[in-house]
C-alpha cells in the first residue's frame, strides 16, 4: 500500500524533484570511543550558538571539524536544547528566517527586473512557504499570534 510522505519538509510542496538530497546519518547511535567528554561538545555548541553560526551549520561543523557524528545521543540534548539553556535563542526559527531571507532576495530582484515572469512565480510560491510555517509556528507558540510576514520583509529590506 502506498505510504504518503511526511509533510515536515517545506521543500518538497511545490517541486516535482523529492528534496532527497541529504547527508547519511550514522549508523550506530552509541558514543564513539575518541570523544571523552560530553561537556566539551556543549560548551562546543554554546561557543558556536554566540558567535552566531545558524544551529544546522553547528552540527555540520561539529561533524567535519570535531569528528562528532551526532550530538544528541553523546551529550543526551539536542543542540536547540544545548541553545535554549544557556540563553541563546534566534527571534525567528532558522528555517522561517532562511524563507524570509529569500523572499526579500527576490523581491529585490524583481524591483529592478519587473518582467521576470519566472520569478513572480516563484516569489508566490516562497511566499506561500512563509506563510504556512508561520501558521505552523504561531499553532505551537513559538511565533507570537500577532507575527507579520510583510513587517519583517519591511524590517529587512
Amino acid at each position: 500500500m502506498f505510504e504518503p510522505e511526511s509533510t515536515s519538509h517545506m521543500g518538497r510542496v511545490h517541486t516535482h524533484r523529492h528534496g532527497q538530497s541529504h547527508s547519511t546519518r550514522p549508523i550506530s547511535y552509541r558514543t564513539p570511543s575518541w570523544i571523552s567528554d560530553p561537556k566539551e561538545i556543549e560548551e562546543l555548541v554554546v561557543k558556536y550558538g554566540k558567535d552566531g553560526v545558524p544551529m544546522s551549520q553547528i552540527g555540520i561543523k561539529l561533524r567535519d571539524q570535531h569528528a562528532v557524528p551526532l550530538v544528541k545521543p553523546i551529550v543526551k540534548k539536542s543542540v536547540k536544547k544545548i541553545l535554549e539553556d544557556n540563553g541563546i535563542k534566534p527571534e525567528l526559527p532558522e528555517d522561517l528566517n532562511n524563507i524570509v531571507k529569500k523572499a526579500v532576495n527576490l523581491q529585490r530582484h524583481l524591483k529592478s527586473n519587473n518582467s521576470d515572469k519566472r520569478n513572480v512565480r516563484s516569489l508566490e510560491l516562497v511566499e506561500a512557504k512563509v506563510h504556512r510555517i508561520s501558521t505552523y509556528y504561531k499553532k505551537i507558540g513559538v511565533l507570537p499570534q500577532n507575527w507579520k510576514y510583510k513587517s519583517v520583509v519591511a524590517q529587512l529590506e
